[in-house]
């Protein structure tokens, strides 16, 4: 549970709207709030993946490299 404050002037305001449930307007704010962070953060994410993907050298054959390393691991 939370409380929310408001200024007078704002309450007043609130109280002539009785047709809305402000409670509910608040737990939507913070829902939205919630959900814009969680994909920012996945955005952000991406573009770290991005960032710190590395691009072989021309002529680099990685299954060559592997079968080194399978060869060397065998006794």
């Amino acid at each position: 549970m939370i409380t929310v404050r408001v200024d007078k002037k704002m309450k007043k305001r609130m109280a002539e709207r009785r047709d809305v449930n402000w409670s509910d307007v608040v737990r939507e704010a913070i829902l939205q709030k919630i959900e814009s962070q969680q994909e920012r953060n996945l955005g952000m994410a991406v573009l770290l993946n991005e960032r710190n993907v590395i691009t072989p050298d021309k002529g680099f054959d990685s299954t060559r490299v592997i079968r080194e390393w399978r060869q060397r691991a065998r006794p």
